[in-house]
Parts: C-alpha cells; structure tokens; sequence
C-alpha cells in the first residue's frame, strides 16, 4: 500500500467529494494521505480533515505565498493545533521566488519562524521550495533544521541540493513531474536518492501525472508516480511501496502511533 505524502485535500477543488476522493485512493492501493496547510484556515481544516478520517493526518503552517500574512498570533494557533496526536509536520513553508506572492524578506522571516516553531513543538517540517535553492539549504542550515528533519517536497533542486538536503536529516519526495517526458532533473533524482531517503506525492489538486495530465489530480493518482520512479530504477511497485511507505512513517513519527 502506498502513501500519499502531500496533497490538498482542504482546497476548495475538493469540497464536494471528499468521500468519494478517499474512497477511490483505496482502490489504487493508496492506504493513507497526509493533507497539508498552506495557510491558517486551510491548515485547520486539514486537522479537522484528519479527525474525520482515520487515513488522513495533517500538516499545518502557511506556504510562503502568503508569508506578508503571517503575525506572532499566527505562530500562536499553530503551535496550539501541534499539539493534536493527528499532526504529523510544521508546513509547508519555505521560499518561492518564482510567483513572488509575497515579499522575500517576509518569506524568509516566516520560514524561520516555521523552523524554530517546528524545533519547538518537536515536529518536522515540511519545505516548498522554487527557484530558491540556495537560499533555502541555507536558512536550514543557519536555523539548525537538522535537529528535526523533515522533507522538501515535490523536489525541483539538483543532485548536489538533494545530498545537503538528505545530510541535513531531509527526505526528498517527488510528484506529478517525475511521469512527465521532458522531465530529465527529477528522474535523475529518482535514479539516485537512496531508496531510504525517498517519498512520493500528488500535491492534489495540482501536478497531475501522466497519463492523466488536464484532470483534477488526487490522492489516488499518487500510485502512477510511484510506477514510475519504480521503473526508472529497475525495481517492483511493491518495493518501491514498501520501501516509502517506511520513510514517511520514519519520517513523519505520529504516523506510528496514531
């Protein structure tokens, strides 16, 4: 059974459905979700998302495109939700200088502030990065994110990126892009991170892989990701499942008990 690893299922895209969602993630052998916040609202739902169905867990933080939002009462909230057994990770947070949403500094300012709320409560976090490479290995390094871990999700860096990233305690999970043809950076990276530092993703609603590129991605659609990194590595669906279905449990450790 495999493991989505980051989707949306608080986005409005899926308000009607729900049920039907997770339903349809069984039949395509994907056991259990992992919703994830991308700021204060959303981030509640997915904890409320997580006390409603015993397959899902939550990530609560605010995705740096909305960082200029972030206030002290924020980091306030989120560390009194942590605090639920179904919470797993701080995030996502991170850097995106590609849309620009929100002002640099300000998105550096909350993703420290995400880091040292995430040291605190002792969880991992979980990291969006684009078109920041090095400015976000390096805010890890200098907020000492080693100490909890975490993964930087639907992996965009080099192989140079991924080798700090995984010294640092980091997992590097890929999404929709890795089916893509012209897609060569993320299937190198799915050839070479250490089948024990690997995870797989949707991040649902959007990435949708291929063969289903112009749908609605969902948590289901996890499994043709994983077919494919299977394949560009010679090795079985099953292993490949197995094998990130333990690091998301590893990584993630609520996950284990709850």
């Amino acid at each position: 059974m495999l493991i989505d690893s980051h989707c949306h299922l608080n986005d409005a895209e899926f308000l009607k459905d729900q049920n039907q969602v997770l339903n349809r993630a069984k039949e395509m052998e994907v056991d259990r979700v992992v919703c994830v916040g991308y700021d204060l609202a959303s981030s509640l739902e997915a904890e409320a998302l997580s006390q409603k169905y015993a397959n899902v867990y939550a990530v609560i933080g605010v995705h740096p495109h909305d960082a200029k939002l972030v206030k002290e009462q924020t980091y306030a909230i989120l560390k009194r939700t942590a605090q639920s057994p179904r919470v797993v990770a701080i995030g996502e947070t991170g850097l995106d200088f590609f849309r620009n949403h929100s002002p640099h500094d300000l998105q550096e300012q909350s993703f420290r502030g995400h880091i040292r709320l995430a040291r605190e409560v002792g969880l991992p976090i979980v990291v969006h990065d684009r078109d920041a490479h090095g400015e976000v290995v390096r805010i890890l390094r200098e907020e000492k994110a080693e100490e909890v871990g975490g993964v930087i999700h639907c992996f965009s860096g080099n192989w140079e990126m991924a080798q700090e990233c995984m010294e640092m305690g980091f997992y590097i999970s890929l999404a929709g892009p890795v089916t893509y043809s012209n897609a060569k950076r993320p299937q190198e990276i799915a050839g070479k991170v250490p089948l024990g530092r690997l995870l797989v993703e949707t991040d649902a609603p959007y990435l949708t892989p291929e063969p289903l590129r112009g749908r609605r991605n969902e948590p289901g659609y996890v499994r043709y990701v994983a077919e494919k990194i299977a394949e560009l590595r010679g090795i079985t669906l099953d292993e490949l499942a197995r094998a990130t279905t333990e690091n998301v449990e590893r990584i993630f450790r609520r996950m284990q008990n709850n």
